[in-house]
């Protein structure tokens, strides 16, 4: 075969291992929620914005599905780059920008930058090859506890900003991947009961003012419609009138008016939800799903315990957010102020959720052509040198 043939080749291969299906959901949803943003009013900048990010998150999918990701399987690769992304979470608590009362920006160039969303790709990252090579003793609670460690750090530091959605979200990451690591009845108890206690520490001596009224209104959501509890109000009124077929794009009173607070980042359901009605949800819960259901696929046909373990992490970051955002924006989960993957406004969370696809679309090219020798390597250390 000529050098040209094979460079064919070897291209065709990379671009049909691309998981279109979930690209093209994520960038209907992403397009959703441009199209949100655009309704309002010609002051806002955010439309713009967003499309330049939805660009570069574009070509940032396509590029890391062209990388071969078994590098990630070597030692120290994973903690790496754990510890070179622990860094700016370190240096928000010093230099942060502080926007709302949190410190969760770092600003470069003009652009603003939420490393958050980078350590939550790196912390898949390192469980994900943690567990790999420990699945048979996950029944040793020792693993749980040395995982643990890793994302508590992040825990911590995302907490002290203070950002309770970001903190609870690496949380439920952890959780997640424990979980599907396989862990026993009994531990899972004791992480409960670990997290319960954790929760009351937060409430004693973390959780700032706002942050307590926040879960007091959850618990009597009319206890304070006009101070602390007036954004999930104007949330749940705004997706209860989009009733069946929604106000029609730039008719949605709540966020139009500007009742409905931060409609392009926490409140973006909502507004959406307005608008569009109860088949506009459907239509982006079904998007949701052809993603989510890609990627369990994904994880099914991973060419060892790391890519299975990888796609479930991303899984379980994705749901994480979907399921609190839209929990939030409904009026069932308090309010902490958490994004909904690919269709809030913001470009770093939206770069890190098109790579995380990306990721999966390489790791894709070569789990179909997994042999048990390579396997067998792998556990034997092989790639580990």
């Amino acid at each position: 075969m000529s050098p040209l043939s094979a460079t064919s080749s070897t291209w065709r291969k990379r671009i049909g291992s691309v998981d279109w299906y979930a690209f093209a959901s994520a960038l209907a949803l992403s397009v959703l929620g441009i199209v949100t943003m655009d309704s309002f009013s010609g002051e806002d900048t955010y439309f713009a914005r967003q499309l330049v990010w939805l660009c570069v998150g574009v070509v940032a999918f396509f590029t890391a599905s062209l990388i071969d990701w078994r590098f990630l399987r070597r030692n120290g690769v994973a903690a790496s780059i754990y510890g070179i992304l622990i860094i700016p979470l370190v240096l928000l608590l010093v230099v942060g920008q502080s926007v709302k009362g949190a410190r969760s920006w770092v600003s470069i160039g003009g652009l603003g930058i939420e490393p958050i969303e980078l350590i939550k790709l790196a912390l898949i990252i390192a469980l994900a090859k943690y567990f790999s090579r420990r699945h048979i003793e996950i029944h040793n609670i020792r693993h749980i506890i040395v995982s643990g460690a890793y994302a508590f750090l992040v825990f911590v530091l995302v907490a002290l900003q203070p950002d309770l959605g970001g903190a609870i979200i690496i949380f439920l990451i952890w959780f997640g991947m424990v979980f599907f690591s396989g862990i026993s009845k009994k531990h899972v108890a004791t992480v409960v009961c670990l997290g319960l206690l954790l929760f009351g520490a937060l409430w004693t001596f973390g959780f700032h003012d706002y942050q307590k009224q926040r879960v007091l209104n959850f618990i009597t959501p009319t206890r304070d419609i006009q101070g602390g509890g007036y954004n999930a109000y104007q949330s749940m009124i705004a997706v209860g009138s989009g009733e069946l077929f929604g106000k029609g794009i730039g008719y949605g009173t709540q966020s139009k008016l500007r009742f409905l607070p931060e409609y392009q980042t926490d409140f973006i359901f909502a507004a959406f939800a307005e608008e569009w009605g109860f088949v506009g949800i459907l239509i982006v819960f079904g998007l949701f799903g052809t993603i989510f259901w890609r990627i369990i696929q994904t994880a099914a046909r991973g060419a060892s315990n790391f890519e299975t373990l990888f796609a479930l992490g991303v899984l379980c970051y994705l749901s994480a957010h979907v399921a609190l955002h839209a929990g939030i924006n409904m009026g069932i989960l308090p309010v902490t102020g958490t994004t909904i993957p690919f269709m809030s406004y913001g470009g770093t969370h939206l770069l890190a959720e098109f790579v995380a696809l990306g990721m999966l679309s390489g790791m894709n090219r070569y789990s179909r052509a997994a042999h048990r020798d390579m396997l067998d390597r792998e556990f034997s250390g092989g790639y580990d040198r």
